[in-house]
């Protein structure tokens, strides 16, 4: 089986589900919510522009998981699935994953948000695995803390690299979808590099690439 492979916020997603749990967590008064919706907004454009800190950022967005438990944690994405995903949902993403599905290839999502933002969401989506950024966790209970390597910028080439010798899969015939100029490192790794809904720097280079740019916006 071949990888496909795909970024999940702004990509799979009409949205950024790191800056919507951001949001709902305001919305649901579990965060202060001035000084909560300030930094969020900031470390979505850094990410945007490309210049995120993404230890930084993980320092600010993992902090809530640590204050609830993991029955209240889940209760909590259940409403946010409802409140803020369903409403970010692509129809075209669906069926891309469908094309990739009759090809036999194996699915493969690859996200800077953290597992338990993005697990549910990798889930419905049907796909056969997700590598994420993964939330320490100590005694059945979040830290606030990352564990292991993040998965951003090299850190994605770095975690797919352990993953395909851990599942025995190569970049052989892959394919990697993603909006973000942020994903660069692993985009020129892979055979069929596409820019899905790019942003303008990843525009600019996949049409002096010549890579393929494609729309899942309805």
């Amino acid at each position: 089986m071949n990888l496909a492979i795909f970024d999940l916020d702004n990509t799979l997603l009409g949205g950024d589900s790191d800056y919507l749990w951001g949001q709902f967590l305001v919305e649901k008064e579990l965060v202060d919510a001035v000084i909560y919706e300030q930094e969020n907004q900031r470390f979505y454009d850094e990410y945007k522009a490309g210049t995120l800190d993404i230890y930084e950022f993980l320092e600010f967005s993992l902090a809530p998981l640590s204050q609830h438990s993991i029955t209240e944690l889940s209760q909590l994405h259940n409403e946010f699935m409802q409140e803020k995903i369903d409403s970010i949902w692509l129809l075209k993403a669906e069926e891309l994953l469908a094309k990739h599905r009759l090809n036999n290839d194996y699915l493969l999502i690859i996200t800077a948000t953290n597992h338990f933002v993005t697990a549910p969401i990798a889930k419905k989506l049907g796909v056969n695995d997700i590598i994420a950024t993964m939330p320490e966790k100590k005694n059945n209970a979040y830290t606030g803390k990352v564990a292991g390597t993040p998965c951003f910028q090299d850190g994605k080439v770095e975690r797919l690299s352990q993953w395909m010798q851990e599942n025995n899969y190569s970049l052989e015939n892959s394919h990697f979808y993603s909006d973000s100029v942020n994903d660069l490192p692993l985009l020129l790794k892979v055979t069929y590099p596409v820019a899905v809904d790019p942003d303008d720097k990843l525009k600019s280079y996949a049409n002096k690439h010549n890579w393929p740019i494609i729309s899942l916006r309805n």
